[in-house]
């Protein structure tokens, strides 16, 4: 369940503080391209990938994240504005994140929506450029069935069943319609020209068992510059869901292997808990 991946993924956060430094620490130093994180449906900069965040802290990478597409007012439910609106903040904390570091190019690293928009701003937003490696988690990249999209604001987070379904019944869900079956957003980013830029080196990193982003393998690309990885490839006895995979050790050390392309390190797999 994610409660325990939850506790799970923070004892191995709690046994790395001694490297981590703080969410969006421009003073960070590494000689590694600097990491932004982009949270899924629902969640929230510090909630959702930011167990990932401080882990990969704790391996040497000077880590960034937003909340992104959350309305006034509602500061605690992001990724909710319409695909659009949310990849034009995206795009404005790249640049912001490259000129107070220093740095040329970042890299991406999403999960669920945001792993979406780790394709769609590269693709749309002119930044193509100052992005070098992207991993997309979970992406619901292709026109899906994308079972229970709502499902995926009620269970990232720490909000309650009914505060989310306040906030969506008072503001609506713009990225809900663009994500879902031949959503306006899912149109567009599958065009028909390519999805992957010149320059940018992508790695969607998918579950079999995801139960969300349905069939999961409407999360792969078939494209040069595309790497397509199962987490069951490597760890056969994982039966990560969805909701899971931002806090499975795994996954983690997948996106690792993404970042320093080094595909092929081994690393030691857990079997993790089922479902979300």
């Amino acid at each position: 369940m994610t409660s325990l991946r939850k506790i799970f993924a923070s004892a191995l956060v709690a046994a790395a503080t001694v490297k981590a430094t703080g969410i969006n620490d421009f003073s960070c130093e590494s000689s590694s391209n600097p990491v932004v994180l982009l949270h899924g449906l629902g969640a929230t900069y510090y909630e959702d990938l930011n167990y990932l965040q401080y882990w990969l802290q704790s391996e040497g990478y000077c880590t960034y994240s937003l909340t992104y597409g959350a309305y006034e007012g509602f500061p605690f439910v992001g990724g909710l504005k319409a695909i659009d609106e949310s990849a034009l903040e995206i795009a404005a904390y790249i640049k912001e994140v490259v000129e107070k570091t220093g740095k040329s190019k970042v890299n991406l690293v999403g999960h669920s929506e945001g792993a979406f928009q780790s394709l769609y701003v590269p693709k749309f937003e002119g930044v193509s450029n100052l992005i070098d490696r992207i991993v997309a988690i979970a992406p619901p990249t292709h026109s899906t069935t994308f079972a229970g999209i709502y499902e995926l604001a009620y269970v990232l987070g720490n909000l309650t069943r009914e505060v989310v379904a306040d906030v969506l019944d008072t503001v609506g869900c713009a990225a809900c319609n663009d994500l879902g079956p031949d959503g306006p957003a899912v149109e567009r980013l599958n065009d028909g020209t390519p999805i992957a830029q010149p320059g940018n080196n992508i790695t969607i990193i998918a579950s079999k068992y995801d139960e969300l982003v349905t069939p999961p393998t409407t999360a792969f690309i078939d494209e040069d510059g595309v790497q397509n990885v199962w987490v069951q490839t490597y760890c056969p006895l994982d039966p990560v869901g969805h909701i899971g995979e931002a806090y499975d050790l795994n996954v983690w050390n997948l996106v690792k292997n993404a970042l320093d392309d080094t595909p092929n390190r081994k690393f030691t797999c857990l079997i993790g808990s089922p479902g979300k």
